[in-house]
């Protein structure tokens, strides 16, 4: 009976995966502003409970941490328009420095492949313009939606400050919810949750923070002007893991192309920032976050392109922190905890030479002999 309902089973849960993929979807103009807010709201409990212990209401303590995060986000916003807004008021030819890049890289194809230009740059045009149109598509798009914009702008600190005030209220919800479980498991993982989060927003903030520093000296070394802006702009794109450093170097570069003699400043900005990429993939976020986190890389870049594909930008930024929420919540149900385990990162075992060989000795079972 058992074995005939396993299917069943099977076909249920792919229905209500398929389901509630297809609620996130449709309702992510509401969902993506809310996750948001979750993230904001964990990273601020612990200014909200020290001024808790100062003898603050729970109400003015949530008022209070949602104004200072308004304050510091606003803060960054304006450091980068007006840097944004100087930098475009210096005088600066660029539209003339681009023609004379354009000009050398088509010498350079005409003299080292032998090529004539004229089809080649007709090609060009036609991929330039095709581009131009998408991205105006693109722009006409982002204005569209700017009254949702501002509408995630007015309520995610409304929502922060409920988050904050009714945090008791929601924990008891759980303990109603899983009334089955016992309390404590409720607990423990909510707590676990909890931590997990905090430990990867905090360390995200430390791993920008290294990462601003260390690019900024390298521009600063190759005489890029504005390298503390550019430094800083392509540290935040870290919320974008994997490709945001890659991303972020390319706008010095431009800049670089545009204000320095030659094209080695650009190259040496790219290079840089690559190197400080592999540092920050391989050193500085291992040794900060650590395994607070412990999501594989497979399934971290899975959750990415699944997080992209499902709320573009913001899909990004957010399957990491949630990745690991899951990871959390499937470890807590004995029937799950293969798939958690699944999203983990590996053992160490796992990694050896000989790594067949110990787990078939710890599922107990004996390896097939080869034939020659």
């Amino acid at each position: 009976m058992n074995q005939k309902s396993r299917p069943v089973e099977l076909a249920a849960s792919l229905l209500c995966l398929v389901l509630i993929v297809m609620i996130l979807y449709y309702l992510q103009s509401v969902i993506v502003p809310l996750l948001f807010s979750i993230l904001i709201a964990i990273s601020l409990f612990p200014i909200a409970r020290r001024l808790e212990n100062w003898r603050l209401p729970k109400a003015a303590a949530a008022i209070i941490s949602v104004i200072i995060a308004i304050i510091l986000i606003a803060a960054l916003i304006y450091f980068i328009i007006n840097q944004v807004i100087i930098i475009g008021h210096t005088d600066f030819d660029l539209h003339d420095k681009f023609i004379l890049i354009v000009d050398t890289i088509q010498n350079w194809i005409t003299s080292t492949f032998n090529l004539e230009p004229g089809e080649m740059w007709l090609r060009a045009k036609d991929q330039s313009s095709a581009i131009l149109s998408k991205t105006t598509a693109y722009v006409t798009r982002a204005f569209g939606s700017a009254g949702s914009i501002l509408a995630s702008i007015i309520l995610v600190p409304l929502y922060v400050f409920f988050l904050l005030y009714y945090r008791d209220f929601f924990r008891e919800f759980f303990f109603r919810a899983f009334a089955s479980t016992p309390k404590q498991k409720v607990q423990d993982t909510l707590d676990t949750i909890y931590g997990v989060v905090q430990n990867y927003l905090l360390g995200l903030v430390t791993v920008m923070a290294i990462v601003a520093v260390l690019n900024t000296g390298g521009l600063y070394v190759l005489g890029i002007q504005y390298a503390w802006f550019f430094g800083t702009l392509a540290s935040l794109l870290l919320l974008i893991p994997y490709i945001g450093i890659a991303i972020g170097s390319l706008l010095p570069a431009l800049f670089a192309l545009a204000t320095k003699d030659s094209a080695w400043y650009a190259l040496g900005v790219i290079g840089w920032f690559q190197v400080v990429q592999f540092l920050e993939g391989n050193v500085i976020t291992p040794n900060i976050v650590g395994g607070k986190v412990s999501i594989n890389p497979l399934m971290a870049i899975i959750s990415l392109l699944l997080g992209g594909l499902l709320f573009g930008l913001a899909g990004l930024i957010l399957a990491i922190p949630f990745t690991a929420v899951l990871k959390v919540i499937l470890e807590a149900n004995p029937a799950s905890q293969p798939y958690g385990f699944l999203i983990g990162e590996p053992k160490q075992y796992h990694l050896k030479r000989f790594s067949n060989k110990i787990v078939f000795k710890r599922w107990k079972l004996k390896e097939k002999k080869k034939n020659g």
